[in-house]
């Protein structure tokens, strides 16, 4: 896990974090490709206004949960932005789904984990996205969301939803991507990338 500064703002340390990880000054979130890598496979897809949307909140989960942007880490926090709700991020479902499900076959324990902690927090997907949000500390948003606490041993009840959700979610996203067009053709810099974060 990267553990970024307690005191550092959600702003700063987003920055850092995108610059660590060689996603270039703004993120990535002006370019009209990206490569979602998946292993030894990558995947080129349309950086649509939905994703932007989403990915801009997503990247702050990064930072506020630790989880690296490696294959494991991208299974852990779609995990645990499943477990803790996407709210009205089409574009977080759909792929949160798919990494999900690969993380149930490739890193079970790791996705349980993560699983379990989503189930008992919060994240940013409720939270007005914007310069008073990314003024917070991440410090201070790790206790809003509850991620300051240990997560709780798993359940037979996690188990059993991590199954139900994980096992169907790669086909179901890959079914709804493959039927939501404007999901894929979105311009960037359209109505859903209004949104400061």
């Amino acid at each position: 896990m990267t553990i970024y500064p307690p005191q550092a703002t959600l702003k700063e340390a987003r920055q850092q974090y995108v610059i660590d990880n060689g996603f270039g000054e703004d993120g990535g979130y002006t370019a009209k490709w990206v490569a979602l890598k998946a292993g030894p496979i990558s995947l080129i897809i349309p950086n649509t206004a939905a994703r932007v949307r989403a990915v801009r909140v997503h990247d702050l989960h990064h930072v506020v949960t630790g989880y690296q942007t490696d294959w494991k880490g991208e299974c852990e926090i779609g995990a645990w932005e499943i477990a803790s709700g996407c709210q009205s991020y089409g574009a977080a479902w759909l792929l949160n789904l798919l990494a999900m499900s690969h993380g149930v076959l490739i890193f079970p324990r790791a996705t349980l984990a993560a699983w379990v902690r989503g189930r008992h927090s919060k994240n940013l997907y409720g939270v007005p996205c914007g310069e008073e949000l990314l003024a917070q500390t991440v410090e201070q948003t790790r206790r809003e969301l509850g991620l300051d606490q240990a997560a709780p041993r798993a359940t037979a009840l996690d188990v059993i939803t991590l199954v139900l959700w994980g096992g169907g979610g790669g086909l179901r996203s890959g079914l709804a991507l493959a039927a939501a067009p404007s999901c894929r053709a979105a311009p960037v810099g359209g109505a859903c990338a209004s949104v400061m974060c």
